[in-house]
This record gives structure tokens, sequence and C-alpha cells, in this order.
């Protein structure tokens, strides 16, 4: 035990005395007496814990040296304050050797946060630059939060399980959804985990069970080009705290709070919360980024380097990699999953180029990769989400092939096939029809689920659904980077104009094939994913990277509820049919051949039993007998720019006409999609489909 220092002329906490603490659990951890402080580093010769008494303090009111003698239990510096309590603002100064030819970049000057740190504080003064830059940076870093997890009143909440076969995922931002003045949240709450809380009817009117947030982790709004802001997120400096300034509240524990507010709250309406997660990088960047923890806590254990350990392997795109499969990250990356699983209560993850976290310590690409089967295999994940963006920014592309036996994938195959199909490519029903079967091409080896694969035309990245349909090229100029960043290769189609225009006819094509889009993507086999406003067709104005914008380029305008009434309620009775579904195939691929158990399907073409599968073909049609619901469904995907006649199969149930016509994407609303009770009847055994249209009928059988 020994005395303290502190700054001249303040006033010492309560307990001036810190005794030696232990080792676990890392972080900050609360208990009636004081809180424990441990924080990882092999390479550091010496450390300090600096509690502040506000969030704008640009000096310590206290200053702990941690011993590295009594203090120090193998590579762990450890410490308990007493009198300490939640709520403390806190942060490390770390003594090491400065050199980057051997990895190491300790910077005593620099305020690092602690990498288990629950909550971050945000002074007005953060300074990227300051970080970056030789020198104190004391009054312009970020800082941690102690957070006692266990003081919140869940009231019975717990994560819902629901199974992945009754699914459908909304991928929103948490601050785009109601930021906009036209959401008619409060001013305080627009952009924040309070306002979404407002819009949870919104959320239930539409039918969606599960959201899933772009990343809430807290991460570096400055590291962006100058001029503009870091809106989706995926720059982390935390894998603990919730972002900050995504809560309305502002004292230390606010954020943390608001984000467990808001779960119980979307718990309570029946909806799941998906966290988009970011393992792969961190904000630090690369050789010339800033020291924010990390990299100032032990660099080398952290992240992978080059040969010339001055660089660092960028598999991100970002900067830099994290070394997820090194025992102490790998440790911290699954800590976080059973921390937002157990004290946050979330429902599941989808982990942004997960592929990265297959490489090893040299980058190499490794068939049983330590950290994915750690959560594969947790006991205290069973029955979580995880899902993977099974691609890493350096080509290596694992979708139908990543590990495990949980893992759910984007499916970015469905994404493009289903593009090329209704822009009307050669060489694409095939593929198209393999898709919207759940993709057994991809995925029948396994002998999975469906619901291994997630079906989604539009996300985050790249065009709105709208935009998919209103430009030919992106339009990015206002990146600051000449319209270069982004993918070129958007398999769309602007139907006819470029961009917004008033030809009646563009317009009305362009509304036919969102809902298209929209019909193949809820009608598919496997998990359907939506983004955030293609219900209403929003509109990023042909920029597919809209990453660095925090205005209306990326808000939800709910004025376009009103503005695209017919969208809004097509997807509506949509996902209300699919979550009609009685089939539940949680732990069986089902197969074209294995779907014979439960659904008699027949593929056609223009002619019964005749489909064309040649390279110029542009529609297809499949039937498909339901037995367990009674149904017969007869589905039309006609992508050719003129008319066909399809023949119906034939249907002995007694009726004259037995056929109902549900949805025809051709037609005005409402006839385009009807109330499941009152579809109207089809008159004989052949069917009109109009270009580049979808039609869904169905008939009872006995």
């Amino acid at each position: 035990m020994y005395e303290t220092e502190r700054m001249p002329g303040q006033t010492p906490h309560a307990g001036s005395h810190v005794s030696d603490g232990r080792s676990f659990p890392l972080g900050a951890t609360a208990s009636p007496e004081g809180v424990n402080f441990s924080v990882f580093s092999k390479n550091a010769t010496g450390i300090e814990l600096l509690l502040f008494d506000g969030t704008e303090d640009t000096q310590p009111a206290r200053v702990i040296p941690i011993n590295s003698v009594t203090n120090r239990t193998y590579h762990y510096w450890h410490v308990f304050v007493p009198g300490v309590q939640a709520g403390q603002i806190y942060g490390y100064r770390v003594e090491g050797p400065y050199d980057p030819a051997k990895g190491m970049r300790f910077d005593p000057t620099k305020v690092l946060l602690d990498p288990y740190g629950r909550g971050v504080v945000v002074p007005k003064s953060y300074s990227r630059d300051a970080a970056r830059r030789e020198g104190d940076n004391t009054a312009t870093a970020m800082k941690s939060v102690v957070v006692d997890p266990h003081t919140y009143d869940w009231e019975g909440d717990t994560p819902l399980k629901r199974p992945s076969s009754r699914t459908i995922v909304y991928e929103m931002h948490v601050r785009g959804f109601t930021r906009h003045p036209s959401s008619g949240v409060g001013e305080k709450t627009r952009g924040t985990f309070a306002g979404l809380i407002e819009k949870i009817p919104y959320l239930q009117q539409l039918g969606i069970t599960a959201v899933e947030l772009l990343p809430v982790f807290q991460f570096d709004v400055q590291d962006v080009p100058p001029g503009l802001v870091n809106y989706w997120g995926y720059q982390p400096v935390s894998f603990f705290a919730p972002h900050q300034a995504y809560s309305s509240r502002q004292d230390p524990l606010g954020p943390v709070d608001e984000f467990r507010d808001m779960v119980k709250a979307l718990h309570r309406a029946g909806i799941e919360v998906i966290l988009d997660v970011v393992f792969n990088h961190t904000s630090e960047g690369d050789h010339t980024g800033p020291t924010l923890s990390f990299r100032g806590l032990d660099n080398s254990i952290y992240y992978i380097l080059q040969q010339d350990r001055s660089r660092y392997a960028d598999y991100s795109g970002c900067g830099n990699t994290l070394n997820a499969n090194n025992p102490i990250v790998r440790r911290m990356i699954v800590d976080s999953i059973r921390y937002w699983v157990g004290q946050m209560h979330v429902d599941g993850f989808r982990f942004d180029l997960a592929s990265i976290l297959a490489r090893d310590a040299s980058g190499r690409v490794m068939s049983n990769p330590p950290v994915l089967w750690d959560i594969e295999s947790d006991p205290s994940l069973a029955g979580t989400k995880v899902i993977a963006e099974a691609w890493d920014a350096a080509g290596l592309y694992q979708v139908g092939s990543f590990i495990g036996d949980s893992w759910k994938e984007w499916n970015g195959r469905f994404r493009d096939d289903v593009r090329r199909f209704f822009r009307g490519d050669s060489s694409s029903v095939t593929r198209f029809a393999d898709r919207i079967m759940g993709s057994p091409e991809v995925y029948a080896h396994k002998e999975r689920e469906p619901e291994q694969s997630i079906n989604f035309v539009t996300c985050h990245d790249g065009f709105t659904l709208n935009d998919l349909v209103s430009y030919d090229r992106k339009h990015n100029e206002a990146n600051n980077d000449d319209n270069r960043d982004g993918s070129d290769d958007n398999l769309s189609w602007n139907c006819g104009a470029e961009g917004p225009t008033d030809d009646p006819a563009v317009e009305r094509l362009r509304n036919r094939q969102v809902k298209n889009f929209l019909t193949a993507t809820m009608m598919s086999i496997g998990m359907p994913m939506i983004l955030m406003g293609d219900e209403v067709r929003r509109t990023q104005g042909g920029n597919n990277n809209g990453y660095c914008h925090d205005n209306e380029t990326n808000w939800f305008d709910w004025t376009l509820i009103a503005k695209h009434a017919d969208v809004h309620r097509f997807v509506r009775l949509l996902i209300a049919r699919r979550l009609l579904r009685s089939t539940e195939h949680e732990r069986q691929r089902l197969s074209l051949n294995q779907l014979m158990w439960q659904a008699k399907y027949s593929w056609h073409g223009v002619k019964l039993n005749q489909p064309d599968w040649g390279d110029g073909s542009h529609s297809i049609a499949f039937s498909a007998e339901i037995r367990g619901e009674g149904l017969f469904f007869h589905m039309i995907f006609n992508a050719y720019w003129e008319p066909l006649e399809f023949e119906l199969p034939p249907v002995d149930n007694g009726q004259e006409n037995p056929w109902r016509r549900w949805i025809d994407t051709a037609l005005d609303s409402p006839q385009d999609i009807v109330e499941w009770q009152t579809a109207p009847s089809v008159p004989g055994y052949v069917y009109r489909a109009e270009p580049r249209s979808v039609v869904v009928l169905f008939t009872r059988i006995g």
C-alpha cells in the first residue's frame, strides 16, 4: 500500500490510499468499497491511472502510479482505489520503448482509453490530431467511465431468441432513423437511443422482428477526410462502450443506461437487437494515425504488423488490422460479445469483414481460426445470432465456406444475382432461381438450415433501393474524393433517366422494380433483410458510399411515408404474410430434394414444366405445394421487356376459377398486393405477366 499523487491545489478523493488490487476481471470493476482497475500490457515499463472529476477537465484530479512490482501479476497491471464509484472518469498513461522498427509505439504523453472500459466520455475539445501529434493531449482526449452493470433494473428482460426462420431484419442507423426534423421526435432525443424508442410503433406496424444497428460501439467521428464526419461508425475506439453521442443523456453513465432502456423497450415490442460489430480494425489507423488506446498499451500485441514492424497489415481497408487470434485480443473480443449479451441483453451480432478474423498474426488464413470457434462454441452465447460478412478488403471471399454450425452469412451472391436478373442481364435466370430457393448451389454442401443465407438486395454500403433503380452511376462528389470512392459495379439500372425525373412512365417503372426486388427478398428461402427507408424509397441522391454525411443524405425522411404510401403498404403486407409461414427448419438445410417432404416444387416457363434456362431467358415461374399449410403457390418472375402469357397449373379443388391473385407488381396500388382474404380470383389457366413484373398466385388444396 502506498500514497497516491495528486495535482497541486486539488482535493483528494475519499480514501486516498490504494491497495494492490487484482488482475481479474479486466477493466474497472465497481464494488461497495471502491473500484478495481486492471489492464494488460506485456511490454510497458510503467503505467499511471488518471482519475478525472468531469468530462471537460483539462487535468486529472488524481494520478495513481501502478507499481510494477507489487501491482503487476504476469502482464496485468492492477490497483484497487477505495471510495471510487460508478460514473468515475479515468484513463491511463503508459511508459515503454518507442521503437517502431520493433513494433513498439509507447507514448507516455497520451491519455489512453481502457480497452475494457464500459463507458466513454468525449470532451467538447476532443482532437484526433492532438492524439496524433507529439505532446500531451490530456485536455483533448476521450476518457473511460466506470460502470456497474449490475445496478440496472431489467425488469425480467432477457434476449428473445426468436427462431431464425421467423426473423425479418431491418438494417438501420440509430442516429439517422430519427434525426430528420420530420421524425416528430423531440429535439433533445432526435438521433438517439431514446429517439428510437419513440419510433418503435412504426417498426411494429411494419412488421419487422429484428433491428440490425450500424455500429454503436464508441467510435471516432473525426476519422474522416477534412470537412466531413464519420457517420456510419466503422471506426471503433472501444468494444464495450456504447457511442456517447447516441444518448440524449450526457452524464457519464447516460449512454449505458439509455442503450439498455432501448433494448428493453424493443424486447417488449417483440423486436430483437442485432449489433453490427467491428472487430477487424480500430480507429487508430496506420503508422501516421493517433494513439487512442491499443497502440499505446501494446501495439505489437493488438495489431497485425508487416515484416517491416513499423507498418501495419491492412486487410480492412482502414489502415490497420486487429490481431484477432492473439490470445489477449481473442479474449477481449469474446469478453466483449459476452458482455453485450449478458449485461446489455442484445440478441445477436453482424460481424463486419468477418473473414479477417480467420487470419493469423502473419495474415495467413487459418482453417480453424480460434476466435471464430470460441464465439461459435461458447455455451453462454448459445442461441445468440452470429452473422458474418464473409469477406474482407484484401480479396478473401468465404460466402458459402465460413466456419462452424451456427454462423449465418450475408449472401452477397443473392444481392448480385437478383440485381442482374431484374436489370435484364443475360445468363441470369439459373442463378436467380437458385438464390430464391435458399442458394443450395452455395450452401447445400453444409446440410445447414436455409436461414444460413441472409438474403438482401441493398444495405448501408451501396445504393438504396430507390437509387438502385434511379442511377446507372454512383454520384459521390460530396465525399471530397473526386467520385473515386465507392463501388463502380453496382448492377443498377436507372429505368431510362439518371436521377430524379418527372417522366411518369419512368417513375412507374421504378416503382414496379422496387416492388419486384422486395417481393423476391421476402418470398425467397432464407432470412430476409431490408435497409432502413427502402420501404418508402429513401434516396441518397446516387451516393453509394454515404459513410461521411451526417445530414439529410442519410437521414430517414418521414415525409416519404405519405409520398410513397403504396410501397410502404406493399412492404407491410409482404412481411405480414411472411410471418404467417408455418415452416420451422432451424437445424437442417433443405435442398431442393429435401424440400419435397414439406413442399412440392416444379419449375416452368411460359409453358408448364418447360422452364427456359438458356442464356437469353429473362423469365421463370415455379409452383410450390405447401402441404402443411394447404396452399399451392404459383410465382411468375418476368424480367423481360415485353408481356408474356404464362400457363397455370391445373387445380382440382372444386372451384371454377381456383387461382387467386395476391401480388402483381404491374398493377397500381391497392391492387399490386391485396389482403390475403380478399384476393380476387383469376379466370382460366393463363396469366398475362406485364413487362418487368412479379406475380404471386395461390389456391387452397385439400
